[in-house]
């Protein structure tokens, strides 16, 4: 399993390993937005142990951070023009940019952890020796998604065919829900909740930036920002009474100060090292192939069920857990996975 106790790096200079990036502009209208590195300009690499991830892999890890930011179907941002070659023309270059630290092994075992110092761990896959992955799904709502909503700009932020695929499959998976997704959508949280296949956990509950910069979401203050992960978890709990303690910052952002804040909520800080890029795709089969070529043992996928932002998910979902089958690859629950590494 891999970890990480530092923070969000900002200002330092990572180049991708596989060639330039196009650009990704702030969202119009919607006070959200993605910047990407353009040629010359900072670039963002993850790095999961020793291997690192490609260009392609990368680039939907934009394309989704997109959707966490919540940025409406009309505003779509671009994906980097090496992953797809449906990828829509370049803009203007920005220099903000938005790193993730390098992760590092762990031997905790999972639930209400922190690492070094008292500073949440952050996990980023499970273990490499077992075929098992975590299919997780992000529901992201945002003030101004919430407006898009009432306007009926948007028609919907709830996927459920994205969950009638998961029953009809028999395929276990963890959702990360933003507590004022889980108000507009009662039902359908209750229907997760009620569904033995699935585990909640928390995405916040209003899904503003625990860092800055973090693709254009207004930003929390340091003194909230246990108060909204505790508020988010008090949320689940009108559904569930067993949320799982896993907590995924919006937009994936944070820092040393950001951890540290929500120390006291005694989560543990879930990331992924697959971005499927089914955020703003415009190509199922680009979708399936940046999963299964990403995906590793120990693997955490992370997907959407915000219909607007990403509507090509359930499509793009039975071909991917085919394809892990085929491997011999088994999705669980998060919880499962990350109880794998303890024995």
């Amino acid at each position: 399993m891999t970890y990480r106790t530092g923070g969000r790096l900002a200002g330092r200079d990572r180049r991708s390993p596989a060639g330039r990036w196009s650009q990704v502009e702030s969202c119009g209208g919607s006070g959200a937005g993605v910047t990407a590195a353009g040629d010359g300009q900072r670039g963002m690499a993850w790095r999961i142990g020793r291997w690192q991830l490609g260009a392609s892999i990368v680039a939907a890890g934009v394309a989704a951070a997109a959707a966490l930011a919540g940025c409406s179907a009309a505003d779509r941002p671009l994906t980097a023009a090496r992953a797809d070659t449906t990828a829509r023309p370049t803009t203007r270059a920005s220099a903000t940019t938005t790193v993730r630290p390098t992760p590092t092994p762990t031997p905790f075992p999972p639930g209400n952890r922190t690492g070094p110092g008292g500073v949440p761990v952050i996990v980023a896959h499970g273990r490499r020796d077992r075929p098992l992955v975590a299919i997780t799904f992000d529901s992201n709502m945002t003030d101004g998604m919430l407006r898009r909503l009432d306007s009926g700009g948007v028609a919907s932020y709830d996927d459920a065919a994205v969950v009638d695929e998961l029953i009809r499959l028999r395929v276990p998976a963890t959702f990360f829900l933003a507590g004022k997704w889980v108000l507009r959508y009662p039902a359908e949280t209750r229907r997760l909740a009620a569904n033995p296949l699935f585990e909640l956990g928390s995405h916040s509950w209003s899904h503003r930036a625990f860092a800055t910069p973090c693709y254009g979401l207004a930003p929390i203050p340091t003194s909230a920002m246990a108060g909204d992960v505790r508020r988010s978890f008090a949320v689940l709990r009108q559904f569930t009474d067993q949320p799982v303690p896993y907590f995924r910052f919006p937009g994936g952002c944070y820092d040393t100060a950001a951890l540290r804040a929500i120390a006291s909520a005694g989560v543990t800080v879930i990331q992924y090292d697959v971005a499927s890029g089914d955020a703003f795709g415009t190509s199922v089969d680009a979708i399936v192939r940046h999963t299964l070529a990403a995906v590793r043992y120990g693997s955490i996928i992370v997907m959407h069920i915000t219909l607007a932002n990403a509507p090509l998910t359930p499509l793009a979902l039975p071909r991917i857990v085919a394809g892990l089958r085929a491997r011999g690859i088994t999705p669980v629950r998060l919880s499962d996975l990350l109880a794998a590494d303890s024995r």
